[in-house]
């Protein structure tokens, strides 16, 4: 279980996407979960991210800016990664 920066819920490590901060400032989608650096959980709640583009919620979990262009990035992986566990199930498995 991890909680979701963005709306303080708990869920499954396989219901959400890792952003991570390198070293270097870059902030990053971590679709494999095993990207260095600093890493933060949202869920797969496209409103969520549309609200934390609008507050800003990433520049203060990071303490960076971030581009905004990352969060309409963000969106589209997170809306994606959502349409296809309402498709297919568990996201974890192959099909």
């Amino acid at each position: 279980m991890r909680k979701d920066i963005l709306t303080n819920k708990m869920y499954p490590k396989r219901e959400m996407v890792r952003i991570v901060k390198d070293k270097d400032g870059n902030i990053s989608i971590d679709p494999t979960g095993k990207k260095a650096g600093r890493g933060a959980y949202v869920g797969l709640d496209p409103e969520a991210i549309k609200n934390a583009k609008s507050k800003k919620s990433l520049e203060k979990v990071f303490s960076h800016a971030v581009p905004e262009n990352f969060y309409d990035e963000l969106f589209d992986f997170v809306d994606h990664q959502k349409a296809r566990m309402d498709l297919f199930g568990d996201l974890g498995k192959k099909h």
